[in-house]
Formats: C-alpha cells, structure tokens, sequence
C-alpha cells in the first residue's frame, strides 16, 4: 500500500500547481494569526516596493529629456529642472531601500516568531498522539519531514506571495510603460521567461520527492550523531572501539545522500542557464530594436533610456513572479508535510468518571489480548487476573513473555485489541485521564534520567506540585533517597547530568532511588507499579529497600516486576509468564510446591549463589 509521501510525489503538475493556493491560504492565516501587525506591515511594504521602481524608471526618464532640453540651449541652459528631477529620483531611491529594509526586518521579526509557533503546533500534536504512533517508523519519518523543513516554509511561502503581489504590480506599472512603445515588446518580455518557470517548477517537485524518500536515511544519521557525541554512549563506543564504523556509516550515508544532490543540482544548473539564455537572447533583441528607434527618431533619448530600463526589470519582474510562483509549488510540497502530520489522527474522546462504581475492588484484567502494531503474535493472549487492595503481586518470566506490556496495557499507554481491564469495576477507558494517573505510581525499567535539579527529578512525579521542596523531601524520604541527598552541597536544588555547567553525576542505584522517590510523589496513589527497580543496586540494598517498601505501602496494591527472584518471593501472589500467557500462579511455596516453571527458573537462580 502506497505510503502518504509517495502518493504526493505522483500527483501530476497541474495538482501541484494548483495545490499552491490551498496552502497559501492556510499559510497567511498562520502567519496572519501569528503576528497581525507584522502582516500588515508586510503586505504595505510590498505593495510600496512594487510601485516605485516604475516612478524611478520614469523619472530617470525625464532627467535624460531635461538634460537633452538643456544642452540644446547651451550656456544660457537653466539646469534647476534636471537638478529638481534629480533630487527626486534620489530621495524616491531612499524611500525604496527604507522600504526594503523594512521588509527585511519584518520577515526577520515573523521568522523568528513562525519558527518558534511551527515547533509549539508540532510539540502540542506529538502530546496528543498514543504511543504506538512513536513507535511506528513511518510515522517518525512524518515528524522529521515535519520538523526539518515545515518551520521556514509558512513564512517563504507568505513571501512569495506577497513577492508576486509586489512585481505583478510592478509589472503593471512596466507594462503600462512599454505598451507605448509596443505590444509586441510587451508580449516577449512574458514569452521569454515561460521556459525557465516550467523547468523550475519541475526541478522543485524533484527535490520534494528526494527529500520524502530519504527521510529514514536523514534519521539514520541523526541517529548516528547522538551515539557518536552523546555522554551516555560515549563509554560504550570508546571501549568497543565503535568510533570509525559509526562515522563509516554516517559518511556512507552522506555520500548517497550528496549523489542525489549533486545529479539533481547539476540538472537544475544546466537547464537554468541554457533556458536562461532565452530571456537574455530577449533582451537583446529588445535593446537593439529601442536602439533602432531612438537612432531613426522616433523615440526620445530618455525615452529610449526608460524602456531599456523599463524592458529590462520588467523581465526581471516577470521572472520573479514566475520564480516566486515555482517557490510556492515547493513550498507548498513541503507545507503538505507539515499538516499531514499535524492532521494526524488522535485518540477517541476519552471517559470522564472520576470513582468506579465498587470502589475498592482493585484492579481486574479480564481475557485481555493486545498484539504490538506490525507484529503477527499477539504480545498477551487472554490474560485474567485479579488485584485486590493491599495485595503485592510480582510478574515472572523470560525477556519478551509480555511483563512489561502489562504494565503498559494498566497505564493505558496502550488499548487492549480484547477483553477489559477495570479499576474500581469501571474500564480504564471511562475514567478521566487525570484521575486515573492520579491513581497510579509508576517506574519503568528504563525511566528517564532528567537534566534537572534533583528536587525537579522527583518532582516531576506528580507535576501539580513539582515546585514544593517540602513534598520531594517527603518522597525522597520513603523512597530512600535522601541520605545521598542531604549531603550534597546544594541538597535539592543539586544540579544532575552532565549536560549544563556544574552537573553532577549519580550511580545506577542512586539514579533508581530517585525514581522510586519519584513514584512516591503520588500521595493519592493507591496502585504503585515498579518495573525492575532495583536492577542496579546490589543484593543488600535491594533486600533493604523492599522490607521499607513492604512497610510504606502496606494500604497499596502493587505490582512489581523483576528478575531477581529473592525479591519476588516476598510478594503475596505471584504470576508467570511465557509468551504472552500465565502459565502459573500462586505464592512463592505454592509455586515452589508445585516444581513448574517457577520453581525451575528459581533454582537456576539459586544455583548461582552456590
């Protein structure tokens, strides 16, 4: 099935063409709504710098004619006129370049702006998609096509079209001019540039469908730069001496990359200067026959200066338009990418009770099945259980038996394909987001290590008060985590990470007490899920966080993954899992009683510590 990018790569010239006004219209609105009075500014600028041009040519006109007038009187001649003529088109000239300032400095101002009004629209849509979306590479390559090009594009699109306003009335105002001395002169001025703008506008949807292609290739190297610069890569890549078959691979990748580019560019060039070659063989052709007419008398020195002039930025009018026009077709290529992604679908409208009808009944999964987008096995095959208040349930199995997609499922990161899952006798998706993820305390296994103050790192467990140091104090507390704290020279308020200026660093196990403290922030939350939370720190340090565990959530349910079955053990029920499936359950005596999978895997285990 043909993906969205390439079925914009085959729409023919004339759907292109015209597709142009269907984004201008929505690319002026977006810069209309972005800043009204940089817009007008703009717009009156535009049409200023499209009418003085011609008043210059045309008093450039009248100096040559006062001056002929002057010197056929000789000494005697009064210059005041050509003079006054001349301090006219200069301060016409000043006027112009004020204005073209002016325009350079409103587009500075509204790029900036559009910029940053781009990257908020696309950040706000990637808040609303579900997570499947992120993790579906065809939907990556929309948000790096989005992102690379679609933040310049509104306002280059905003330009050219107030650019083809400005010289379509510069042309006018030409064209008014050259129709005195003749139609046809008129009529090979527009001839000459068509073959160049159809070249152009080819060559443009060209370079779209090479850069809708290679999306993946562009993040291939994006990808490629972070290992290769990155602090928490560059151990490993240094120590496997990874360095030059990354950069092998990145140069590889430019190198295809650039062949595309320099075939595509070479073409353009070639066929620019050759079609070229016609508006300037035009020109010419128009010098000598104005020269003809000024020689035989039948035109004015000035007059023969103004349509040299007039004829010659009237082509350099006319091609502008037909540039700016060629520009809006790419532009608007380019800008289809943009709303393509932001018109990504968004989940269905979401429930809104805020208690289940039998609160207290805990959390209930019943014949849940869910298969990963792509994949030809479900991931989790008609799993049931129940989790009842208080009650501490460990999830067992092999990497891949679906552990963690339960947990992902629970949260509602995803939706089940069958079956319900039910908090308090209500399905998940009848609940308010809020109120759900109020009643949940998460850590996954590969949690994010933020850049932020340390007090900020366990804040942002519960973001309505990721600003009161009183509550990450009571969280660190129970999530033990703040004998490392309470030592450091700023407390809290301590810098980590290495990416800004006096960043300190934590280890592994400290890293996963501040997300178990992290987790604690949900004072309300009466389901904590902890996937793998003690997988850096030693057996000692385990086995003292989840006796303190076991005493601060006394009133919560929980659900705890992990492989360390020294751990497990102490959870009232246990569940294993393989390949998708609860092949066993019960408490760890009852597990062991009964010599399955369990009792097997536990005696590997064991037999390492012997």
């Amino acid at each position: 099935m043909a993906s969205e990018g390439d079925k914009a790569s085959r729409q023919s010239w004339g759907e292109r063409f015209f597709g142009v006004f269907k984004y201008s219209r929505r690319g002026l609105e977006l810069v209309w709504t972005t800043s009204r009075a940089l817009t007008v500014a703009l717009g009156a600028l535009t049409l200023a710098a499209g009418v003085l041009p011609a008043a210059i040519a045309y008093v450039g006109k009248l100096i040559v004619d006062a001056v002929l007038a002057a010197s056929a009187l000789g000494l005697e001649a009064d210059l005041g006129p050509a003079l006054g003529w001349v301090g006219l088109e200069l301060g016409l000239v000043a006027v112009l370049a004020a204005i073209q300032k002016g325009l350079s400095v409103c587009q500075s101002l509204l790029r900036a702006m559009l910029g940053h009004r781009v990257n908020v629209m696309i950040l706000e849509k990637a808040l609303t998609l579900d997570l499947r979306q992120f993790e579906d590479s065809e939907f990556y390559d929309k948000l790096t096509r989005a992102r690379r090009e679609a933040s310049q594009r509104p306002l280059s699109l905003v330009n050219r079209t107030f650019g083809v306003i400005q010289n379509a009335i510069s042309l006018v105002s030409y064209g008014w001019l050259l129709l005195q001395f003749s139609g046809w002169a008129v009529l090979v001025l527009v001839v000459a540039a068509l073959p160049a703008f159809l070249a152009e506008t080819r060559f443009s949807g060209q370079a779209f469908r090479l850069f809708t292609w290679r999306s993946p290739e562009t993040r291939q190297q994006n990808y490629l730069e972070v290992v290769m610069a990155r602090e928490d890569y560059a151990k490993e890549v240094k120590l496997l001496g990874l360095g030059p078959m990354l950069l092998d691979r990145y140069r590889a990748i430019y190198e295809k990359l650039f062949a595309e580019d320099r075939d595509l560019t070479l073409r353009r060039g070639l066929w620019g200067y050759l079609l070229g070659l016609l508006s300037t063989g035009a020109f010419y052709a128009a010098y000598g026959w104005i020269a003809v007419e000024a020689a035989r008398g039948r035109i004015t020195l000035g007059e023969m200066t103004m349509y040299l002039l007039v004829f010659k930025q009237g082509q350099s009018a006319f091609s502008a338009i037909l540039q700016s026009i060629g520009g809006m077709v790419e532009d608007n290529l380019y800008l289809s990418n943009l709303y393509e992604y932001l018109e990504q679908p968004t989940p269905a409208p979401t429930g809104h009770a805020l208690k289940g009808p039998t609160p207290g009944d805990g959390v209930r999964f019943e014949g849940v099945v869910f298969t990963y987008p792509g994949a030809d096995e479900p991931a989790i095959k008609g799993v049931d259980f129940h989790l009842r208040p208080g009650e501490k349930l460990a999830l067992v199995g092999e990497n891949g038996s679906g552990k963690t997609t339960l947990i992902k499922l629970l949260t509602r990161l995803y939706t089940p394909d069958e079956g319900r899952i039910l908090l308090d006798g209500l399905e998940l998706s009848e609940w308010e987001p809020q109120a759900l993820l109020a009643r949940l305390g998460v850590i996954f296994q590969d949690f994010v290590r933020y850049q932020f103050k340390v007090g900020e790192n366990i804040g942002v467990g519960q973001i309505e008060h990721m600003e009161e140091e009183s509550r990450w104090k009571e969280a660190a507390v129970v999530g033990m985590a703040d004998p490392f704290i309470a030592p450091m020279p700023e407390g809290y308020h301590t810098q980590l990470g290495r990416w800004f200026k006096g960043g300190r660093e934590l280890s592994g196990g400290q890293w996963q007490k501040i997300a178990l403290s992290r987790a604690f922030m949900r004072q309300k939350a009466d389901l904590l899920v902890l996937d793998e939370p003690t997988a850096a720190m030693d057996a000692e340090a385990e086995a003292q966080i989840f006796d303190h565990f076991r005493e601060v959530t006394r009133e919560q349910m929980t659900i705890l993954i992990s492989h360390r079955f020294s751990t497990v053990r102490m959870a009232d029920r246990i569940l294993v899992l393989n390949q998708g499936q609860i092949v066993e359950r019960g408490s760890h005596e009852e597990l062991m009683a009964l010599g399955g999978r369990y009792a097997h895997l536990f005696a590997l285990q064991a037999a390492g510590y012997q």
